[in-house]
């Protein structure tokens, strides 16, 4: 996987510490030969960190004197009321968003808001259990007048879009700003009248089986579990527009829907056919997989090759690492931030869509290296 630009490294650690209170009172920074000595780069790296913090709002550096933090007055919106709630049903399982969350909490803090998971003083996570504790976290968030909401709207539960609507509309009508994370309310085509913040969902998926159809994969098909999220359907058809522009038939069970970790499930996956490769929803869907498929004496990549989305951290882990696309969560974080301060000064914005490009991350899963592969750039 390509590595992290060093000068986002360098804001992403400054961003930290500025959260942190590190810099307080005075909130000046370290100057640019005290960061080019501690991070061991050079000088145009560190200006180019300190001018990403600039465009998020967060430094203003003076002629002469050096940089500093900015006063959260002057760029917040919304100066009487300063708390921001998340409601995020996938917090508990998708690693994507406790990094986005984490990035929201640091600018929340820098711009002068409190960031409200729940009540009392530890958080409380009912984003990890049932809609009816989330029904109760939005009254909090009500009672609690807060100005906005970063909500991801449920999946794997019935009725999803019919949930999702009444916890956005029963915010909404408090008079509270709501900014979708990663989906929308509904399926595809369908489009709420709210702002949302995510990647480019289609494009993936056409990358990502694009990228198998140059290794030589003729026979794809698409794994995801029951009730996913309209993203997975986005991925889904990407996918199929790939194989499309490869003038290959896209089968009508390309999609398959079912437990990764169903034994039964997955023996049934080649249904009599040879297998060439298995797109996975997320990552999570393929590290099961995977598991299921070593147990039914499948080698990956030898005999099929598995790909994900996500890009989590135990990608890597795995007794294959594994080919996917990566989430720029930290991308996501401060496009949402911003949309929030946006709709908060101005309720009457028209609904607004954000698309942050994921990237391709190849390692031995998709089979890449293995010897003799075919690499076709027809």
């Amino acid at each position: 996987m390509p590595s992290e630009p060093k000068h986002r490294l360098i804001s992403r650690q400054l961003l930290t510490e500025i959260a942190a209170g590190k810099y307080s009172p005075s909130g000046r920074l370290p100057s640019e030969a005290q960061l080019v000595s501690r991070f061991n780069v050079a000088r145009p790296t560190v200006a180019r960190a300190l001018r990403d913090l600039q465009d998020q709002g967060l430094v203003e550096r003076r002629v002469g004197s050096g940089s500093y933090i900015r006063d959260p007055s002057s760029v917040s919106p919304g100066a009487g009321q300063r708390q921001l709630g998340l409601l995020i049903p996938g917090l508990g399982t998708t690693e994507i968003f406790e990094v986005i969350c984490g990035e929201l909490a640091a600018l929340a803090r820098v711009h002068d808001f409190s960031l409200l998971w729940g009540s009392g003083a530890s958080p409380v996570r009912p984003q990890d259990a049932s809609v009816e504790d989330a029904e109760g976290l939005c009254q909090q968030f009500i009672q609690a007048r807060v100005s906005g909401v970063f909500f991801a709207p449920f999946e794997h539960v019935l009725k999803p879009e019919e949930v999702n609507r009444r916890l956005a509309e029963r915010l909404r009508q408090a008079g509270v700003a709501v900014v979708l994370l990663d989906r929308d309310l509904g399926a595809f085509p369908s489009r709420s009248e709210f702002d949302l913040v995510g990647t480019d969902n289609f494009a993936a998926g056409y990358v990502i089986a694009d990228h198998l159809l140059k290794l030589g994969c003729r026979q794809l098909i698409f794994v995801a579990p029951p009730h996913s999220a309209p993203t997975v359907g986005l991925r889904v058809a990407g996918a199929r527009e790939a194989i499309l522009d490869r003038r290959r038939p896209a089968p009508s069970d390309f999609l398959r829907v079912g437990d990764p970790d169903d034994l039964r499930f997955v023996r049934g996956l080649g249904a009599g056919k040879r297998l060439d490769a298995v797109i996975c929803a997320n990552d999570r869907v393929a590290a099961l997989l995977m598991r299921s498929l070593a147990r039914t004496g499948v080698d990956v990549p030898r005999d099929v090759r598995v790909v994900g989305f996500d890009d989590v951290r135990f990608a890597t882990l795995l007794s294959v690492p594994l080919t996917t696309m990566h989430q720029p969560c930290r991308e996501v974080a401060v496009t949402a931030f911003r949309a929030m301060q946006d709709r908060i000064s101005d309720p009457g914005l028209p609904p607004r869509g954000f698309v942050v490009p994921a990237g391709l991350v190849v390692r031995e899963s998709c089979g890449a290296y293995l010897p003799g592969r075919v690499d076709l750039e027809e």
